[in-house]
């Protein structure tokens, strides 16, 4: 379901609804967030960005990428390295998505001012229940809303593994990375990937309507809802430690309001 808000009230309020997830009075939120800081995006990943033929380039890129990054050593899984290459802006299969709404704006409305922007959510637990054995054995065994780099890794050693699972219908997983660093712990990081690197989210998400919710954000909406999150000190000082993350938020907060959208740096989910 797609909806345009008004305000950030309206916003505020459409965030706090939990009457559409699959489990209402679940005591803590099962929903993950992404924030596209231009509606017409799609959810696509970056490995499917990358090329036509990127099923086929996934197992050489990983190969690569831990051949000359071993010294990182960022944990013993497959899915620790996928986390950490995705961390650093490998294509891979993997979206970005947080636990946090306001995470989720910021990325949403840090770039692009003058465009319409998206909030999305997604039912982790309702996507997981609709994951097959033994992956939902796992999952159950668990008891928790989402994934580990462990629990995947016990599931499937490697992506040829993980791909072999897939029944009539290739499955969606969500899975909380490792703690590698201060922005993933600040962003309250969340991946998502697909038992096949073919598979799209946007198609997932026309199958499954029921799972998911999504805002546009008008340009005038968008403004106040950034005003609003600089109150609240959600910003890229905080959600990217560093350097560069202290001179994002310094160029965006002070840059007029007629600055055009290339000034003002182009963060997107995947900057976590």
């Amino acid at each position: 379901m797609n909806l345009t808000v008004g305000s950030w009230r309206e916003l505020d309020e459409a965030i706090a609804d939990s009457s559409w997830y699959r489990h209402p009075h679940r005591v803590r939120s099962a929903v993950v967030w992404r924030g596209l800081a231009r509606s017409r995006y799609s959810n696509m990943s970056s490995l499917a960005r990358l090329s036509e033929d990127h099923p086929r380039l996934e197992r050489h890129l990983v190969r690569n990428f831990r051949k000359y990054a071993h010294r990182e050593a960022p944990g013993p899984t497959t899915w620790d390295w996928l986390s950490l290459a995705q961390h650093h802006g490998l294509p891979t299969r993997l979206l970005d998505w947080t636990f946090s709404p306001l995470v989720a704006l910021h990325f949403a409305t840090a770039p692009w001012p003058d465009d319409e922007a998206l909030l999305l959510a997604v039912d982790c637990e309702g996507a997981h229940e609709l994951l097959p054995d033994p992956a939902r054995s796992v999952y159950e065994r668990e008891g928790s809303l989402v994934f580990t780099t462990e629990m995947l890794a016990e599931l499937a050693e490697d992506l040829e593994a993980f791909d072999a699972l897939t029944e009539d219908d290739p499955f969606l997983v969500f899975f909380e990375p490792p703690s590698l660093d201060e922005r993933i712990i600040n962003q309250a990081a969340v991946l998502s990937t697909f038992s096949d690197a073919s598979c799209h989210m946007d198609d997932w998400m026309e199958e499954h309507p029921e799972l998911w919710r999504a805002w546009r954000i008008p340009a005038d909406v968008k403004r106040e809802v950034r005003d609003r999150l600089d109150q609240a000190h959600v910003n890229e000082r905080v959600l990217m430690p560093g350097l560069d993350g202290l001179a994002a938020w310094l160029r965006r907060y002070y840059s007029p309001r007629e600055a055009p959208a290339e000034e003002l740096g182009g963060a997107t989910m995947e900057a976590g």
